[in-house]
């Protein structure tokens, strides 16, 4: 059996919905029966099951709450740039500005004009991880794409770079 909120309207359709914190709400017609609605949700039962574990998911890897927001930009203010400028200095290149972003769906990224950007999101991550973002931020300086000769860049300073990365995926 599927838990589940129940809103009765003057809607015509049946409408089930996933909120953010994984709850399944449903909004029927006032004389649509409770057995039709629980026969629906019961053959849908595994697709919203997946559904409710994705947004479970998401919600974890992507706070919702202020304050915890504020202390990842915080700490983020204070980190990135140090290893930036650490890194751009071993690496023999200079970003023309570094900014702290509220990108959800990329941790890093990097202007044609050497504009770097980073999310806050990465104060979620290991230290390593968060090293290997600045890294291939940087070597976006030496080659902007990823060709063979950006990975060589990357390689060079982070020798295991794609362990790294796979700390971004868990």
């Amino acid at each position: 059996m599927v838990e589940y909120r129940l809103i009765r309207s003057g809607r015509r359709t049946l409408a089930a919905e996933i909120t953010r914190d994984g709850e399944v709400v449903v909004r029927a017609p006032y004389k649509l029966s409770t057995e039709y609605i629980e026969k629906l949700l019961e053959d849908k039962k595994e697709r919203i099951k997946s559904a409710v574990e994705r947004a479970k998911s998401r919600k974890t890897q992507h706070p919702d709450d202020i304050y915890e927001i504020e202390e990842l930009r915080k700490r983020a203010g204070e980190i990135i740039p140090g290893k930036v400028e650490h890194y751009a200095e071993i690496m023999g290149v200079e970003p023309k500005s570094v900014r702290i972003t509220s990108a959800q769906k990329r941790f890093g990224s990097c202007s044609n004009r050497g504009t770097l950007c980073f999310s806050y999101m990465l104060m979620r991550y290991p230290d390593e991880a968060v090293d290997y973002v600045v890294v291939h931020e940087l070597a976006h300086l030496v080659e902007l794409n990823h060709s063979k000769k950006f990975w060589a860049v990357v390689e060079k300073y982070i020798p295991d770079y794609k362990e790294r990365r796979a700390l971004l995926k868990e």
